[in-house]
């Protein structure tokens, strides 16, 4: 009986681990500093613009459709994305030199090459 209680108890920690990563993806602070890094690539990389949405939810391997660009368009109305926002933007200003413009082209890089491994879905 104690084994069972175990089970019915890591069962319920697993399961409430599930729903809070899936609510991660969606979470105002790292979308609004993911789409600051992102408008900072397309200034760099031609080829990314436009993709903003798609590259995020690749990312967290979601297929792209109604219901994502829905609840990512509810994230970015939020108060919480907004404040958050301004206060990447005003960061990716300070951080304007030669190092950290590297390593933002390496992610940018990194980034674009995980879309190309992704297949594409057929229209």
């Amino acid at each position: 009986m104690i084994r069972l209680h175990r089970l019915l108890a890591a069962l319920l920690v697993l399961a409430s681990a599930g729903v809070a990563a899936q609510e991660k993806r969606y979470e105002p602070k790292a979308l609004a500093r993911y789409d600051v890094s992102y408008v900072r690539c397309e200034d760099n990389f031609a080829d990314m613009k436009g993709h903003r949405d798609e590259a995020y939810l690749n990312l967290w391997r979601i297929k792209p459709g109604p219901k994502a660009t829905a609840r990512l368009a509810e994230a970015r109305n939020s108060a919480t994305y907004k404040a958050e926002h301004q206060r990447a933007l005003r960061q990716a200003v300070k951080a304007g030199d030669g190092e950290a413009a590297k390593t933002l082209r390496r992610e940018c890089r990194g980034l674009w090459s995980e879309m190309d491994k992704t297949p594409k879905p057929a229209k």
